[in-house]
Protein backbone atom coordinates (compact mmCIF):
# COMPACT_ATOMS: atom_id res chain seq x y z
CA UNK A 1 0.00 0.00 0.00
CA UNK A 2 1.30 3.07 -0.93
CA UNK A 3 0.17 5.60 1.63
CA UNK A 4 -2.08 5.56 4.82
CA UNK A 5 -5.97 6.00 4.54
CA UNK A 6 -7.40 9.37 6.04
CA UNK A 7 -10.84 8.23 7.20
CA UNK A 8 -11.93 11.75 8.78
CA UNK A 9 -10.18 14.67 6.47
CA UNK A 10 -9.16 18.00 8.91
CA UNK A 11 -8.67 15.63 11.80
CA UNK A 12 -5.08 16.86 12.86
CA UNK A 13 -5.72 19.12 15.36
CA UNK A 14 -7.24 16.02 17.67
CA UNK A 15 -3.50 14.39 17.56
CA UNK A 16 -0.65 16.47 19.38
CA UNK A 17 2.24 15.91 17.47
CA UNK A 18 5.16 18.00 18.96
CA UNK A 19 6.21 15.62 20.72
CA UNK A 20 7.99 14.64 17.65
CA UNK A 21 10.40 17.21 17.15
CA UNK A 22 13.93 17.64 18.35
CA UNK A 23 14.53 20.81 17.73
CA UNK A 24 12.07 24.22 17.06
CA UNK A 25 11.85 26.95 16.07
CA UNK A 26 12.29 30.26 18.41
CA UNK A 27 10.55 33.46 17.08
CA UNK A 28 12.57 37.15 17.58
CA UNK A 29 9.58 39.09 18.48
CA UNK A 30 12.04 42.32 17.91
CA UNK A 31 13.16 41.03 14.39
CA UNK A 32 9.78 39.99 13.08
CA UNK A 33 8.06 42.15 10.37
CA UNK A 34 4.75 40.29 10.57
CA UNK A 35 5.42 39.57 7.16
CA UNK A 36 3.21 36.05 7.33
CA UNK A 37 5.85 34.28 5.52
CA UNK A 38 6.39 31.67 8.31
CA UNK A 39 2.81 30.95 8.39
CA UNK A 40 2.30 30.43 4.60
CA UNK A 41 5.01 27.87 4.30
CA UNK A 42 4.43 25.99 7.51
CA UNK A 43 3.25 22.33 6.27
CA UNK A 44 1.40 22.31 9.90
CA UNK A 45 -0.32 25.66 10.07
CA UNK A 46 0.72 25.72 13.61
CA UNK A 47 1.79 29.34 13.12
CA UNK A 48 -0.28 32.25 13.31
CA UNK A 49 1.01 36.27 12.85
CA UNK A 50 -0.25 38.35 16.22
CA UNK A 51 0.18 42.41 16.98
CA UNK A 52 3.57 41.02 18.68
CA UNK A 53 4.60 38.64 15.63
CA UNK A 54 4.55 35.40 14.66
CA UNK A 55 3.23 32.43 17.42
CA UNK A 56 4.32 28.95 17.09
CA UNK A 57 1.74 26.72 18.39
CA UNK A 58 4.26 24.08 19.92
CA UNK A 59 1.34 21.12 20.48
CA UNK A 60 1.59 20.94 16.59
CA UNK A 61 4.85 21.85 15.58
CA UNK A 62 7.13 18.77 14.01
CA UNK A 63 10.05 21.08 13.96
CA UNK A 64 10.69 21.25 10.38
CA UNK A 65 11.93 24.58 10.07
CA UNK A 66 10.83 25.58 6.93
CA UNK A 67 9.55 28.80 8.98
CA UNK A 68 13.12 29.63 10.00
CA UNK A 69 14.32 29.18 6.20
CA UNK A 70 11.66 31.52 4.78
CA UNK A 71 11.74 34.32 7.27
CA UNK A 72 13.25 37.05 5.27
CA UNK A 73 14.77 38.79 8.11
CA UNK A 74 15.90 35.97 10.26
CA UNK A 75 13.91 36.47 13.03
CA UNK A 76 13.43 32.68 13.67
CA UNK A 77 16.09 30.70 15.32
CA UNK A 78 16.58 26.99 15.81
CA UNK A 79 16.77 26.10 19.51
CA UNK A 80 17.06 22.48 20.90
CA UNK A 81 13.70 20.99 22.39
CA UNK A 82 14.34 20.22 26.02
Amino acid sequence: MPGGIVYEAGNSKEYKTGSWRSSKPSVDKAKCIKCGQCAMYCPEGCIKITESGAEVDYDYCKGCLICMVQCPVKAIAEKEEC
